[in-house]
């Protein structure tokens, strides 16, 4: 099993005039420790206008600095959002292919629509349609990647001539497609597409296994037709993640920001009424948290071994790998049994310590991660083994890439 951590930018208020520029400096110190220490994988989220949950509005320019201090960790966009009027989608394969370059082919590429009011009325995305564009766009976009040229594209949402779109990935055919899954039934879509399942619920391992069995099914029948040129058979998991040697300290220092992170999350896609530049989100946490899942009192108990959630009297309190090293070990135990390829850990959120989250991938780094690594090559192989003739006519069932050959000349300026 591989391990990601996982940055939305979190900044709660108060903010000062160099909060931002703070975050993100310690965001690309984080990664460059992640790197050295052998973490797997970075993921970068794309958002808009969500105060305080995620100031993460333009991942690729995050990431080209995070390739620059880095060697070989792998950065994911978790995810780029696809619908045209976010991002057209000759620039969305412009800009994944040079990010692809400059890092050396390392990028992983996440897709998604977003299902915020806040995001999508702001670029007046409709939300009947929006996975309608993604469907269409995810086609078209790797077909940007593979074909010269680009033979051009009539669809719904987007219309385009015949272009080369340049630059091309590093990666062949293009860079691991990935989507984001919040329910069961979009994590079977990821597979009837071949595409890497990015799940954002906190779920147990119990569940996961059901969702990875399915999923895997999935791959290997005849529903799959792949969305690229490629098959991605990954599932992959999120969890608030705080490690130290004393659990009374890891829940001190991790338990407030990975509630924020759920709350946050719920005040902007699930109960929340939000009036921008305005709305303070810490203050309706520190009032609310107990209302929506996220009571200290339960998830604080010492001594019980994790959970995503902990339970009491019926009532759920987010928990996840926030303890000693013992404890984290054996909780991600359970995702490994249950087949989760990666656990992507969520450290920096709410108002986390940048110190502390350093001490944290440094001690899970030297005392856990190890053990996972040890067993993950000699599993993948097998996995790898075992998939590729489901893998091999998958892609045969998806239509090839197309050649075009340009009939007409493009002017270089218009007659008048």
């Amino acid at each position: 099993m591989r391990f990601g951590i996982f940055y939305e930018h979190q900044l709660p208020r108060p903010w000062v005039p160099e909060s931002e520029h703070r975050l993100l400096r310690d965001a690309l110190e984080q990664i460059e420790l992640a790197d050295r220490l052998g973490y797997d994988y970075a993921w970068e989220v794309e958002h808009h206008f969500l105060e305080e949950y995620s100031h993460s509005s333009a991942p690729e320019v995050f990431l080209a600095a995070a390739s620059q201090r880095t060697r070989r960790i792998r950065l994911g966009h978790g995810i780029v959002l696809l619908p045209v009027n976010f991002n057209h989608t000759a620039r969305v394969a412009e800009r994944v292919a040079t990010l692809d370059l400059v890092s050396d082919g390392r990028v992983d590429f996440g897709t998604g629509e977003s299902s915020s009011e806040m995001e999508l009325g702001g670029f007046q995305v409709p939300r009947e349609s929006k996975r309608e564009q993604w469907e269409e766009a995810i086609d078209a976009v790797t077909r940007m990647f593979v074909e010269t040229p680009f033979a051009g594209y009539d669809g719904r949402y987007l219309r385009m001539p015949v272009r080369n779109v340049v630059p091309k990935p590093l990666q062949k055919p293009h860079p691991p497609l990935w989507v984001a899954c919040s329910r069961r039934e979009t994590i079977h879509m990821a597979a009837s597409r071949g595409i890497g399942a990015l799940s954002f619920s906190f779920i147990e391992p119990a569940a996961a296994q059901e969702w990875v069995q399915d999923y895997y099914e999935t791959i290997c029948s005849d529903e799959c037709v792949p969305a690229g040129f490629a098959v991605n058979p990954q599932v992959a998991v999120v969890t608030p993640f705080m490690c130290h040697r004393d659990e009374a300290t890891a829940i001190e220092r991790g338990l407030d920001g990975g509630h924020f992170f759920g709350y946050s999350l719920g005040h902007y896609y699930v109960y929340g009424q939000h009036l921008p530049g305005r709305t303070n989100v810490w203050e309706q946490f520190e009032e609310r948290r107990a209302q929506f899942g996220f009571d200290r009192r339960i998830a604080a108990r010492e001594g019980d071994a994790l959970a995503a959630r902990l339970m009491e009297e019926r009532l759920g309190s987010l928990r996840g790998a926030i303890g000693t090293p013992e404890q984290i070990r054996e909780f991600l135990r359970g995702y490994e049994a249950a087949g989760v390829d990666q656990v992507i850990f969520v450290s920096q959120a709410g108002r986390n310590r940048h110190e502390h989250i350093c001490e944290s991938l440094e001690l899970f780094g030297r005392e856990v991660l190890p053990e996972f690594a040890d067993r993950h090559e000699a599993r993948e192989r097998e996995k790898q083994e075992r998939l590729a003739p489901s893998i091999e006519a998958a892609l045969a069932r998806r239509s090839r890439p197309r050649d075009a050959e340009p009939h007409e000349f493009v002017t270089a300026a218009a007659a008048p």
